[in-house]
């Protein structure tokens, strides 16, 4: 094949045009703890702080790379070419001083070398790049061949180098290792299909790999089958080997589990079977079991059964009956321990089951339906003496709430028919049909079957739909069997036992004034597009041939289909630098022909590589069925002249009269054209070539502002310092679109600030704060989202108005609606998934996303993974709606997600009123003092040399040291609280707190007013204590210390759970035999400090993260709040984590 130089004409290397910079790569805990950190490492000067951090991270291969090389010989295959080992001269004596060395990569160009030689190497083995009409045998003989190969490895390295493009995760893991720097290892059970003639007409057959990377695995999406047998090869147990394998190297995998009997049905040895719904629940704890048992996220499995199904019913409502189960025990636990508690801690005042307190507890308990049996534990435990404890469970997706039930560990989908629909709508009844007969079960009426299917997703976000009739009208090899599952994210849908690798173009770099030339209009630059699909579509197939797979039966079929993904990603950003709605039919029009094009290229280089190399395996026996859906595709493409064949619903047609750049139409439709004409004559070498994919971590790295064909999710982002911290800015992309719709400098300024805020406060409050000796960093105030978290503004004289006001001024209104100067007609260009800000209300409706996937779908070889977003306020019926509009439009798949439908993400500030005035404590302390007569100014200072004592404990598993201070006549004067390992936030604020208290006790404050008022404070950590012989169970911290200090300086043992006489304590410190009341009945003004440094706020922080466009989930990884749903999985914009397979 012909390879064209389009970017690196001219040069000596492809890094000529590209400036490169030394970096730092760290990622931090939300408390400042280290996740991990990489100095001097060599990347683009252009890439971002976040894309360095996921290269470095996730990508850098971090051992085994040698500082030293040497290449290996081969016959026919270029010295630039050659693989490279470990150069073992330099492991002799005489080369001390520059020694073999064995460590990570630490540059972006050994990356892409690695990536773009490896791609180049198995192209070169395998005849790719002879020049047309020339045969396999002969590609070695001609120079051309090697000028094709070489144009290939620069323009591909450019590409990544430049953010064009990027693979799938598994290949920035493992491509290209043993070709780059010889890493090898024992096979780890793979398999591979090459070229033998086997006879019967057969030309390749399966072999086990001998090494573990030799051949890569570069997939990522996977489909896999199952059989009705428990233990045989193929079957239940089977599966969850394979789903294992697949889930710990980070791939993900699909299967449809309606071959699997129903609950009642007869089993061939007699018995009958426990039904589909025991068996899921088994694999769904396998999968969870691999999720914490070491991998780098979260196990990514797709769970689909047919509507006909005999255990359909009990499947749709999997999720939401056990999330009801979350919810008894969130709610359950903390009742139980707040009662059981009480029961412990009043036997501990009175020792006596007859104690009135003890009683009262106990009635209590009975009254909150806790059983009999265990409130009897608890008093025994009390009796003898030993120390309890009930653990609190929380909403949280990663808590042991959620570990506890099952159905979490997967996507779940309903695959229904036209027939299904169809008898929906005219009212008719369902039958659910045996597994092993056909017979039917159970008939029900389709309309209630539909009902729970969508109350269902209202309430859990699952189940989503394949619309399997659609996805099988599209079927281009309908002789190998039905498509009946997909990969978890649902872009991948072909046949079981086969596999696809994927890669996205950034098309955001599309889009400038010619990207080549430099010059004329703003546009999308399409003759680039072109050049780089058809590059990547060689990379795909290239990739199928050097593949290992987990199985043979993956390896067979992925080899025989040769199924590919290339995509897009960044479509958002593209619409909105364009100055397009989202939703709109410019902005449809426009992802139509990007789409259409993309295709139709992939389609056309397939088929020229037919041409040279021979079509898939068995595409000979689909001839017919694939060149119907090329025609479809074309039909789509083209003016309207061509009808649909055999489509059980036809799909929108790209449209042609709102297209921005018309000339795009006409390219689309001579490509599909040439596809098609090419296909004919030489058949196809991938039986698919594109899907839309989520892209979460590969996004990241090419610096995307959306993923997939997402909208973007918010206007204002934090972008990350070099050297660490964050700072506020606007969507690149408002200024470029705001240019484009002719917006002046001065305007767009505005325009920005009114969205980010000036960063800087009003003089009147930066005046109040050096008054009173407050400092608060400047940087602090650039990135705050809400002033009210800074500091007590109420304090310093400021009413809600004033804060109102100086809050949009300070950090903005995060929307652009209302911005000066900026038209309403305009805003519809800035809309998001969500709601931007406090402030905004528009976002993109449901129907604006399914007429987005609906006018792609009909030039997408496989499916779109999307999730479509719901508003809390969505009711039942609008899910039905938007289901039913999915496949009206000829979708292939619809998930929805509904705002506050999962238990652990909470609710959008927009749902609950907002208390300015400060949160109110869950369990308000006593009055500390009591307002009367006299007013104490003077301070009683200790002296520099003091008493005291140190006491040691281990409070629920937290080691804490409390110190005391006191005065000559012993009473105590100061407290110190250390936690040395608690994250910053928490230690920072206990110190506050024992200032705060030491304050109190040196301007009169009684002690026994801070005991009444802190112990029973309740808060965690909580529960037994170690090491202390007087207390044994505590409910915070905070009641620990004045449980102590009560104890020691108040002889308050009725607070102690363990007697004088049983313990063998010794008073440190002299203490006091009475409370020494200094002043009565006082009033207490805490006096200004010489000077403050105000800690970081402690604002909700799920609640600030949904303000800023995120789902309020906290990542798994670095502990950041800054999740975003991404297809149908959610992604780390901090450090690009995702819970699913991209």
């Amino acid at each position: 094949m012909r390879i064209d130089r389009l970017f690196t004409a001219g040069v000596n290397s492809p890094y000529d045009k590209i400036k490169f910079k030394r970096a730092t790569s760290e990622i931090k805990n939300p408390d400042g703890s280290i996740v991990f950190r990489m100095e001097n490492i060599e990347v683009p000067e252009h890439w971002s702080q976040v894309a360095i951090d996921v290269l470095a991270q996730k990508y850098f291969r971090k051992a085994g790379v040698p500082n030293h090389l040497e290449p290996v010989y081969e016959e026919g295959v270029p010295m630039w070419l050659s693989r490279r080992i470990p150069n073992r001269a330099y492991s002799s004596p005489d080369a001390a001083e520059n020694e073999l060395t064995f460590g990570s990569e630490t540059s972006a160009k050994q990356v892409f070398d690695r990536l773009a030689g490896c791609w180049t190497y198995w192209g070169w083995q395998n005849g790719y790049f002879a020049p047309e009409g020339t045969k396999k045998g002969d590609a070695f003989k001609l120079r051309d061949a090697e000028a094709n190969a070489l144009a290939f490895f620069d323009e591909l390295r450019f590409m990544l180098a430049q953010q064009m493009f990027a693979p799938n995760s598994p290949q920035w893991f493992n491509t290209g290792l043993h070709w780059a720097y010889g890493i090898d290892g024992p096979a780890q059970g793979h398999w591979y299909v090459a070229d033998r003639d086997v006879g019967n007409g057969k030309n390749y057959m399966e072999f086990r790999s001998k090494s573990a990377y030799e051949r890569p695995q570069p997939h990522a999406c996977f489909i896999q089958s199952i059989e009705d047998d428990l233990v045989g090869n193929g079957g239940i147990m089977d599966l969850w080997t394979r789903e294992a394998r697949l889930f710990k190297y980070g791939s993900g995998t699909g299967s449809n589990f309606s071959n699997l009997r129903g609950k009642g049905e007869k089993l061939s040895g007699g018995g009958q079977s426990s039904g589909m719904m025991s068996f899921l629940k088994i694999g769904d704890r396998a999968a969870g079991a691999i999720k914490s048992g070491g991998t780098t996220r979260r196990a990514a499995k797709m769970v689909v059964v047919n509507v006909d199904h005999p255990d359909i019913e009990e499947y749709i409502g999997w999720k939401v009956e056990e999330e009801k189960k979350v919810a008894a025990l969130v709610a359950g636990s903390k009742a139980a321990k707040k009662h059981l508690m009480a029961i412990y801690e009043a036997w501990g005042d009175g020792e006596s089951r007859e104690t009135p307190s003890v009683k009262s507890a106990i009635r209590a308990a009975r009254a909150a339906f806790l059983p009999d049996s265990y409130i009897q534990r608890v008093l025994q435990l009390a009796e003898m003496g030993e120390p309890f404890d009930f653990p609190e469970f929380d909403v949280d997706w990663q808590s042991p709430a959620y570990e506890t039930v099952s159905g979490q560990n997967s996507n779940n989908t309903v695959s229904v028919t036209d027939a299904f629909l169809k008898a929906v709508d005219s009212g008719h009844m369902w039958h659910l049909k045996s597994r092993t007969t056909g017979e039917t079960v159970k008939s029900v009426p389709a309309r209630d079957l539909w009902d729970q299917i969508c109350r269902a997703a209202w309430e859990s976000a699952d189940p989503g739909l394949h619309f399997n009739t659609t996805m099988n009208d599209w079927h281009t090899c309908p002789a190998g069997g039905r498509i009946r599952a997909s990969n978890p994210c649902s872009e991948y849908m072909f046949l079981d036992d086969t596999a696809c690798n994927l890669a996205s173009a950034n098309l955001l770099k599309f889009y400038g004034k010619n990207v080549l030339k430099q010059g004329g209009p703003w546009e999308f630059d399409v003759d680039a597009f072109i050049h780089v699909c058809r590059l990547i579509q060689i990379v795909l197939e290239i990739s199928v041939t050097m593949a290992q797979f987990p199985s043979k039966e993956i390896a067979l079929l992925s080899y025989e289909y040769r199924t590919t993904g290339l995509g897009f990603a960044n479509l958002g950003g593209l619409l909105m630098a364009m100055g397009l709605p989202y939703d709109s039919r410019e902005g449809r029009a426009m992802a139509g022909a990007i789409s259409a094009i993309m295709t139709g290229v992939a389609y056309r280089t397939s088929a020229e590589m037919a041409r040279e190399l021979g079509p898939f395996a068995k595409f000979a026996e689909n001839r017919d069925a694939m060149l119907r859906v090329m025609s479809n595709h074309y039909a789509a493409a083209e003016a309207g002249s061509t009808q649909f064949d055999g489509l059980s619903i036809c799909p929108p047609r790209l449209d042609w009269n709102a297209l921005p750049q018309t000339e795009m139409a006409g390219k689309a439709t001579a490509i599909w054209a040439d596809a098609l004409d090419l296909g004919m004559l030489y058949g196809y070498r991938n039986a698919q070539t594109t899907v839309v994919a989520p892209t979460g971590t590969i996004g990241l790295l090419m610096d995307c502002d959306t993923t997939g064909i997402e909208p973007d999710f918010a206007l204002v982002k934090f972008k990350k310092l070099a050297g660490g911290g964050y700072f506020k800015i606007i969507n690149q992309q408002v200024p470029a679109a705001l240019r484009k719709l002719g917006y002046t400098e001065t305007q767009i300024d505005a325009i920005s600030k009114y969205a980010i805020g000036t960063g800087v406060l009003p003089s009147k409050f930066d005046l109040a704060l050096r008054a009173a000796s407050i400092i608060i960093p400047e940087a602090q105030v650039k990135s705050t989202f809400d002033i009210r978290f800074l500091t007590k503004w109420k304090d310093l004289g400021f009413t809600d108005a004033e804060l109102e006001k100086a809050n949009t001024e300070v950090c903005g209104t995060m929307t652009l609606e209302g911005a000066p100067g900026l038209k309403p007609e305009h805003y519809q260009i800035f809309d998001c998934a969500n709601p931007c800000g406090k402030l905004g209300t528009r976002f993109i409706a449901t129907e604006g996303h399914i007429l987005m996937m609906a006018a792609v779908q009909p030039f997408i070889s496989g499916a779109i993974s999307k999730t479509i977003n719901m508003p809390n306020t969505a009711t039942v019926e609008d899910v039905a709606k938007a289901y039913r509009m999915s496949w009206k439009l000829g979708l292939k798949a619809n998930a929805i997600y509904r705002d506050g439908s999962k238990l652990s993400q909470p609710l959008s500030s927009a749902l609950v009123d907002d208390e300015p005035t400060g949160d109110e404590p869950a369990d308000a302390p006593k009055t500390l003092v009591q307002v009367v007569e006299k007013l104490v100014r003077k301070r009683e200072k200790l002296p520099s040399k003091r008493g005291g004592y140190t006491q040691k404990a281990i409070v629920g598993g937290h080691k804490v040291y409390l110190r005391t201070g006191e005065y000559p006549d012993g009473r105590l004067g100061e407290i110190f609280i250390d936690m040395h390992k608690e994250g910053a936030s928490f230690r920072s604020m206990m110190n506050a707190f024992a200032i705060a208290v030491s304050l109190g006790l040196q301007y009169g404050v009684p002690l026994d007013e801070f005991v009444d008022a802190f112990t029973f404070f309740r808060f965690e950590p909580s529960g037994f204590v170690q090491e202390h012989d007087r207390i044994r169970q505590v409910t915070s911290i905070v009641d620990f210390v004045f449980r102590d200090i009560a104890i020691n300086y108040l002889g308050r043992d009725d607070l102690a759970h363990v007697s004088p006489e049983e313990s063998n304590h010794t008073a440190m410190g002299t203490g006091v035999d009475k409370p020494v009341t200094v002043i009565n009945n006082v009033v207490i003004t805490a006096p200004a400090a010489e000077e403050k440094e105000i800690a970081d706020a402690a604002p909700d922080k799920r609640a600030v993260a949904k303000m800023s466009g995120f789902t309020g989930d906290e990542c798994g990884n670095c502990n950041s709040f800054t999740m975003v749903r991404n297809g149908t999985c959610l992604k780390c914009e901090t450090c690009g984590e995702t819970t699913g397979c991209s």
